[in-house]
């Protein structure tokens, strides 16, 4: 098989997810002027569009190529991705005026805006998947997984203990379950819903699912790091917020060196996940290893 280049390959899942979103707001004519332009800012501010990358390689990996299933599974992931960043940045939740190397959407537009932009992405990702998705059997399963993996046992629930962890002694557990609820479970229900499109076997389904959740923790523990290792215009947010806010992080609770080692034991351990494939997903091992040395 040809090697493939990583940083061209991401950038073509980008280009064909952001047609996909483009295609599905275009269709959507009662949404308001003003919602609309606040829900086009985020989702297409400056991103590597990583989880509906994963999306779109997971169905290529078991069905060798990407097909329209998988295509609104990228987009439906892209969404709930951005409405939790848009939330997330809210004044009530972690209260940050920079994203994506932009102002964050509550400082672009208004706080009420932004509540109703996220709100917006989040529900129209399900009315997608739900009504776009042609084979019912899959269009269940990918709503299913996704909503389960954003929903108040999974991304919500970090999001609520990240919250009531700040300034508290934390635990290697709770720290570990905040990362699995609040990113993993996502990267999971990313490679799940192409593998679904894809009509994956159940071996390749479970093999996926666990590279995609080992990458999650994988990514959150190197975005700790870079969070006390890298200025705000690299980061493109603002670095230094999780220490000003007394959150609970990898490096707060065992210092960075340990939390490198961390990070590079969850890359073996995902890339080993992937045992099961041969060539066919080398791009989500160099996916693995570009995420864990990651400087943005």
């Amino acid at each position: 098989m040809q090697q493939v280049d990583f940083t061209t390959e991401l950038k073509d899942k980008a280009v064909l997810t952001d047609r996909v979103l483009e295609q599905v707001l275009a269709d959507q004519t009662g949404i308001p002027s003003r919602l609309k332009e606040a829900m086009r800012y985020m989702l297409f501010s400056p991103g590597k569009k990583v989880r509906s990358a994963m999306v779109l390689w997971c169905c290529e990996i078991v069905s060798g190529q990407v097909n329209p299933a998988a295509l609104i599974g990228a987009a439906a992931i892209e969404m709930v991705h951005t409405y939790s960043l848009i939330h997330d940045d809210l004044p009530a939740m972690d209260d940050d005026d920079l994203r994506r190397g932009q102002p964050s959407c509550h400082k672009q537009f208004d706080e009420a805006t932004a509540i109703l932009a996220g709100d917006g992405l989040l529900t129209l990702a399900f009315e997608i998947l739900s009504t776009q998705v042609e084979d019912s059997c899959a269009a269940l399963r990918m709503v299913r997984t996704l909503s389960h993996a954003a929903g108040p046992s999974g991304m919500v629930a970090g999001q609520m203990d990240d919250l009531s962890a700040e300034n508290e002694t934390g635990t290697m557990d709770l720290l570990r379950q905040i990362h699995m609820n609040k990113t993993a479970r996502m990267f999971a229900a990313a490679a799940g819903l192409g593998a679904i499109a894809g009509h994956a076997s159940e071996a390749q389904l479970e093999a996926v699912l666990e590279y995609g959740l080992k990458m999650g923790l994988c990514f959150q523990v190197a975005d700790d790091i870079l969070d006390v290792t890298v200025e705000s215009a690299q980061l493109g947010k603002t670095a230094g917020k999780d220490e000003q806010q007394g959150k609970l992080t990898y490096p707060a609770l065992v210092g960075l060196d340990e939390s490198q080692r961390i990070a590079e034991e969850l890359t073996i351990e995902a890339v080993d996940a992937l045992r099961i494939f041969g060539p066919e997903a080398d791009i989500l091992r160099q996916l693995a290893q570009r995420l864990l040395h990651r400087n943005k």
